[in-house]
C-alpha cells in the first residue's frame, strides 16, 4: 500500500513539474515581428518606431525582451520591398507590419499565412486587400484611412480658402503609391476639383531624384498652389527637400501630414501618423495571444486634424481667414 501511494506521489510530481516546465517555456517564447516600410531608417523615431514600440510596451511587451521586431526599409525604391517581404517571412516573423500600399501589397504576395497588420492604408477594399472592414477574411487587417480621393478633395477645399482667386493647382504625386488602376481614384478628385472652380496639374515623381525636376515642371505650370499627396515611399522620407523647394517656388502648399508642417510646410489635414503606428501595436498583441486577423475588424480613425503655420503664411505673404484658423487643431506660430 505504500509502495503504491509512493508511486502514486511520483507521477503527481512529476505530472505537476511537466506543466511547469511546459508554463516556463511558453512564457520564456519570444515573439517575433516585421515591420516593413518603403521609407528610411533615418526618419525621425517619433514618426513610427517609438509610438508602435510604446504602444507594445503598455500591452506587456517589451521590445529585445519578449519580442524582436525585425525593420526593414526600402529607402525610396519600392521595388526592394517585395525581396525585403520575403525575408522577414523567412525570418518566420509572428505577423508583419505594413506601412503604405506598396508594403501591403508585397507582404500579401509572398505569404498567405502570416498575419499582416496594416499600420496605415488607404481603402484597403477597394484595392482588394479585405472582403470588407468588419469582416476581413484572409490574413490582413489593421487600420485604414479615407480615400485618396476624399483626403484630396478636402485638401482642395481648405488650400482655396488663403490663396484669393486660386485657379490653377498642381498636385504632386507619386502615382505608385496607392494605385489606381481604373482611373476611378483620379476621376473622383478631379470631379471635386471642377466643383470648386479649380484646374488640376498632376506632376508625377516615382524616384527621389526626380523630385527637383517635378517642381522646375510645377514652376513652369503657372500654377498658384501645390498639393502634396500621401507617399511613404519618396516624398515623405524626403519631405525637408519637398517643403524646402515649395518654399523657394513660394507656392502656398497642404501636405498631407503635420510632420511636413513640423518640417517647415504651410498646412496640412489628416489623421495622425504616429496615432496610427500606436494603435497598430493592439492588433499585433491580439495577433499575438492567439486572434486570427481574418476575424479583427479593421478601425478607421474617428479624428482628422488640420494644422497650419502661422510664420510660413507670413513669409509667403498669405493672411489665413480667422474663420479657417477657428477650424485648426494647431497652430504654429
Amino acid at each position: 500500500m505504500i509502495q503504491r501511494r509512493l508511486a502514486l506521489i511520483s507521477v503527481l510530481i512529476l505530472a505537476l513539474l511537466t506543466v511547469s516546465v511546459a508554463g516556463i517555456a511558453q512564457q520564456a517564447k519570444v515573439a517575433r515581428v516585421g515591420h516593413l516600410s518603403g521609407g528610411s531608417f533615418s526618419e525621425p523615431p517619433t514618426l513610427a518606431r517609438e509610438p508602435f514600440e510604446r504602444g507594445l510596451r503598455e500591452l506587456g511587451w517589451t521590445p529585445g525582451t519578449n519580442v524582436i521586431i525585425e525593420y526593414r526599409y526600402a529607402d525610396g525604391k519600392p521595388e526592394r520591398l517585395p525581396e525585403l517581404a520575403t525575408e522577414l517571412v523567412r525570418l518566420k516573423v509572428d505577423a508583419i507590419v505594413v506601412r503604405g500600399s506598396l508594403a501591403a501589397q508585397a507582404a500579401r504576395q509572398v505569404t498567405s499565412t502570416i498575419p499582416i497588420v496594416m499600420s496605415a492604408v488607404a481603402d484597403p477594399v477597394g484595392q482588394g486587400f479585405v472582403r470588407s472592414l468588419a469582416r476581413p477574411g484572409g490574413n490582413i487587417t489593421g487600420l485604414a484611412w479615407l480615400t485618396q480621393a476624399e483626403i484630396e478633395g478636402k485638401h482642395l477645399e481648405l488650400l482655396k480658402q488663403p490663396v484669393p482667386g486660386l485657379v490653377r493647382v498642381a498636385t504632386l504625386v507619386n502615382p505608385m503609391a496607392v494605385p489606381d488602376p481604373d482611373g476611378s481614384r483620379e476621376k473622383a478628385i478631379a470631379t471635386a476639383a471642377r466643383s470648386l472652380g479649380l484646374e488640376l496639374q498632376k506632376v508625377e515623381v516615382t524616384k527621389p531624384e526626380g523630385i527637383a525636376e517635378a517642381f522646375t515642371v510645377i514652376g513652369r505650370a503657372r500654377v498658384g498652389a501645390l498639393a502634396v499627396r500621401a507617399d511613404p515611399v519618396v516624398l515623405e522620407p524626403n519631405r525637408a527637400q519637398v517643403v524646402a523647394l515649395a518654399l523657394k517656388h513660394r507656392l502656398p502648399t497642404i501636405y498631407p501630414w503635420r510632420h511636413y508642417v513640423d518640417s517647415g510646410g504651410l498646412m496640412s489635414y489628416n489623421t495622425s501618423v504616429p496615432d496610427f503606428h500606436h494603435r497598430s501595436a493592439t492588433f499585433v498583441d491580439r495577433i499575438l495571444r492567439g486572434a486570427k486577423p481574418g476575424d479583427i475588424p479593421i478601425e478607421q480613425p474617428t479624428k482628422y486634424e488640420l494644422v497650419i503655420n502661422l510664420n510660413v503664411a507670413k513669409a509667403l505673404g498669405l493672411t489665413i481667414p480667422h474663420a479657417l484658423l477657428l477650424r485648426a487643431d494647431h497652430v504654429i506660430q
